[in-house]
């Protein structure tokens, strides 16, 4: 224990006197969140300052071991970490889906030579990643994926659709399942591969959602040359490495302990939307039972939350937990936004103007119906749960 506070002291003199103000703000839009990849391009000093001190750490991917770029932290110094970023709010200095999924992945799967040239680039912010699953006919049944792989000599020749890819537009690379083995059942001839968004015959069309914005794509291959190198494991194997991924998507998409609005304490918000009672309390008893109720379960949330990541960094598997996770805490969001909602009223639905932001409440509330079918729908999640988790009988 000794060692571990003398790791939080250092942390936390490393953290006060290197994360600039700017960087303990909440985020205020997505480009306060960095990105990273070759088309990146920094919004302000602050992040850029930032970017730069945490990658000279390696804390860019704290518990990634140090050869490949990371800060090779144990479990319990991760803790510590993570705990003295949450005091000071720090922000993430960069993130994107190489760090949530491929990372994971890469460690526990790829090859020597994968992990030393892909893991050590996401770490420093250098490449982007995007994730290739779903596809026009293969959503929550994804298994049913058509997009092929054909060998021809030292390379993949791909073709076919993905669909939902987010933000294929803006990424450099993407881990993509493709269908290796057309006569094998369905998952048993699926393999993961690694391709770049620059080869030739790769081309993306954003999906523009309900609340206008475009984070989404389909993204089409023809006739796309990937180097049989970039097979990650074994041929055939990939839908192995897509239940391990798809774990820690769904831990990410779910997992994050809620009670904020991007940054925005909801019962304030209510409290200057509505006003206060003689008592200095939320004038509306109802909304505000809501909002008390909301936090409590958000509280139940956030241990469960931290009782199953101290169980996977102990190595135990997360497997069906994540179910778990990703349908409480989307479900939780989007009864936060609703409250969000309720407590804003006509104000809320604004879709243009400066007073919200170019409508920033109306957009955000629509966009967070999308957590429910994004890395599997809730419906697919409590099928899981039953089976998996409750080992409830089927039929």
């Amino acid at each position: 224990m000794g060692d571990l506070e003398a790791f939080r002291a250092e942390v936390r003199s490393w953290l006060e006197d290197n994360c600039p103000e700017e960087m303990r703000q909440p985020l205020a839009s997505d480009q306060d969140h960095v990105w990273g990849g070759r088309q990146w391009e920094f919004s302000s000093d602050g992040q850029r300052v930032w970017f730069e001190r945490m990658v000279e750490k390696g804390w860019t991917a704290p518990a990634w071991p140090i050869e490949y770029g990371g800060g090779g932290m144990t479990p319990a110094e991760h803790d510590v970490f993570k705990s003295e970023m949450k005091r000071i709010n720090a922000r993430s200095p960069v993130s994107n889906f190489g760090f949530w999924m491929l990372g994971p992945a890469l460690l526990k799967f790829g090859s020597e030579e994968q992990k030393r040239e892909h893991l050590p680039a996401i770490a420093r912010g250098e490449i982007r990643w995007c994730q290739g699953y779903s596809e026009p006919n293969a959503g929550s049944d994804l298994a049913s994926l058509k997009t092929s792989a054909e060998i021809d000599g030292d390379y993949f020749v791909v073709n076919g659709r993905k669909i939902w890819t987010s933000y294929a537009d803006r990424a450099d690379k993407m881990f993509c399942l493709v269908r290796t083995d057309p006569d094998a059942k369905k998952q048993a001839g699926i393999s993961f591969i690694l391709l770049d968004m620059e080869s030739q015959g790769v081309s993306t069309r954003p999906i523009q959602l309900i609340s206008g914005e475009s984070p989404f794509c389909e993204t089409f291959f023809d006739d796309v040359r990937v180097p049989r190198a970039n097979l990650v494991g074994e041929l055939n194997q990939g839908w192995t490495i897509a239940k391990y991924l798809l774990t820690h998507e769904r831990d990410n998409i779910g997992g994050e302990p809620p009670g904020l609005l991007k940054g925005r304490d909801l019962a304030k918000m209510a409290l200057e939307a509505i006003g206060a009672d003689e008592a200095g309390r939320l004038d509306d008893p109802m909304l505000r039972a809501d909002i008390a109720r909301l936090e409590i379960d958000a509280m139940a949330f956030r241990a469960l939350v931290e009782h199953t990541r101290a169980k996977a960094e102990a190595g135990e598997g997360v497997g069906a937990r994540s179910a778990m996770l990703k349908y409480y805490g989307t479900e939780l969001n989007k009864r936060r936004y609703n409250l969000m909602m309720d407590a804003m009223g006509g104000q809320g639905l604004e879709w243009e103007g400066e007073r919200t932001s170019g409508g920033r409440y109306a957009r955000e509330w629509l966009r967070s119906k999308g957590n429910s079918i994004e890395g599997g729908t809730s419906e697919i999640m409590l099928g899981i749960i039953s089976s998996a988790v409750l080992e409830l009988p089927k039929g």
